[in-house]
């Protein structure tokens, strides 16, 4: 399992429209997601500042975006800070600290930090 860490900007006064987005989010988002091995996505917002955590089985693909994928990009485009191609800028985050109680009986690695 991979897990990833980013984060993203919101445009001011779109933190509404964001969630509202994601609260009704396209059932061939959520299969597209699952289908390119994504078994956990959890986003968190702090004022304009989004946090994305991704679990997922493998790499992300190197295959050019899925067409629902950039339809997604565009419908999101008005609220995010975004590549001219729609894509969102994203910030990758790297792990400083993790606790994982199923592995209590084994030393942590931390040399990736």
């Amino acid at each position: 399992m991979i897990r990833r860490a980013w984060a993203m900007q919101l445009k001011p006064g779109c933190e509404a429209a964001y969630k509202a987005a994601h609260d009704a989010i396209w059932p061939e988002m959520l299969a597209l997601m699952q289908q390119s091995g994504v078994m956990r996505f959890d986003i968190f917002r702090h004022g304009l500042t989004l946090f994305a955590v991704q679990d997922r089985i493998g790499a992300p693909p190197d295959a050019p975006p899925d067409p629902v994928m950039r339809r997604w990009w565009a419908h999101m485009a008005p609220l995010m800070e975004t590549h001219p191609d729609n894509r969102p800028i994203q910030t990758e985050l790297d792990l400083m600290f993790r606790f994982d109680a199923s592995t209590k009986d084994k030393p942590h690695d931390h040399s990736q930090f």
